[in-house]
């Protein structure tokens, strides 16, 4: 079995994915954008053929699809035309699957989209591998049948997070007071509004903390009070020493497609507190059970759920951190390589 994808930007949890399917015997070519220089990631891609676009031009990329001669090709949106211009090469001989993580919003230019993809996308896309049901909705919207749509892409390295999970419960002997944020330093990430509520709630709960992990053009505006911890960009494998010593998650976005941290620190084992505007809460967060949800910009509903979850009894935590494990588990790896398998024919 041969797969080749053809990405934008990397992230580890889409490495764990890609490393899955060399797993499972399977051949796989990566092309993928340039790192991010706002997010210098060291990245291991020694398990597979990867080749970062800029080092190819135009002609180099498709000759080299075409030497690799895959039996399906995984590429993410429609947004770079070279990779567009490749499944439509392949269109109708080997599927072709479309990633996208858009939320149907109903706006002019998705309108648009959707009156024009039989002639564009469903001439180029065979199929669609989205993250939730909020995507599903656009993608049949598109044209794309339900037997042509899998859920399941954003996925988690389970395998990673579930290890912190154990060492971090088999260390602490009590819930820190501390919340954690863990995301790029950007105004529509809600960074703003988590400062703001964080200082007013510590007026009456001055033993609790926010560290915040993250890097971007809103780290030089950060806010800088006291309990507000700020780490800038911290690599992957740096992570868990502080996230150890943290109890709760925060991701107070205005707008996340989907958002895998929230995945990341379910299976941690993180109850969390999440905006209405995050994507996977419909996966990841069970209102009660597991967090809880506010109206995204509302520092009062934002304050409300911090004072919330600072008032819970331990052992009340204790079970919100099993109830988010369960959560996290639903999809791993492995279950994403068996659902972009079953774009295979005879799957």
């Amino acid at each position: 079995m041969r797969i080749a994808i053809l990405y934008s930007e990397l992230a580890e949890y889409s490495l764990a994915c890609f490393k899955a399917l060399t797993d499972k015997n399977v051949s796989l070519l990566l092309i993928h954008w340039p790192i991010n220089p706002e997010a210098p990631f060291k990245f291991d891609l020694s398990f597979c053929q990867s080749y970062s676009k800029d080092s190819l031009d135009k002609q180099e990329l498709v000759n080299l699809v075409a030497k690799f001669s895959p039996d399906l090709i995984l590429t993410s949106g429609w947004m770079d035309k070279d990779y567009v211009g490749i499944c439509k090469k392949y269109f109708g001989k080997i599927p072709t699957v479309l990633t996208l993580d858009n939320h149907w919003t109903g706006s002019i230019k998705q309108r648009i989209a959707c009156a024009i993809s039989p002639f564009t996308l469903l001439r180029t896309f065979s199929n669609a591998f989205v993250p939730g049901m909020v995507q599903v909705n656009y993608a049949l919207k598109l044209g794309f049948h339900a037997d042509q749509i899998q859920t399941g892409f954003y996925c988690a390295d389970t395998d990673k997070f579930s290890k912190y999970y154990h060492i971090i419960q088999s260390e602490r002997k009590s819930m820190p007071k501390r919340f954690l944020y863990v995301g790029r330093y950007v105004e529509h990430k809600g960074i703003f509004d988590l400062w703001q509520a964080f200082e007013r709630f510590r007026v009456e709960n001055p033993d609790w903390e926010l560290w915040c992990v993250g890097t971007g053009d809103q780290f030089d505006q950060r806010m800088e009070s006291n309990g507000i911890k700020h780490f800038g960009f911290v690599q992957p494998s740096d992570l868990m020493p502080i996230m150890s010593q943290c109890s709760i998650y925060i991701l107070p976005s205005h707008f996340e497609p989907w958002g895998v941290s929230a995945h990341e620190m379910a299976v941690a084992g993180f109850p969390m507190i999440l905006s209405d505007a995050i994507g996977s809460k419909e996966a990841f967060l069970r209102n009660g059970k597991n967090g809880f949800e506010f109206k995204s910009g509302s520092v009062e509903q934002l304050i409300e759920r911090m004072q919330h979850m600072a008032n819970l009894e331990s052992e009340v935590m204790v079970e919100m951190s099993s109830n988010s494990v369960k959560l996290g588990l639903s999809n791993t790896p492995n279950l994403w390589v068996q659902r972009l398998l079953n774009f295979l024919p005879g799957q």
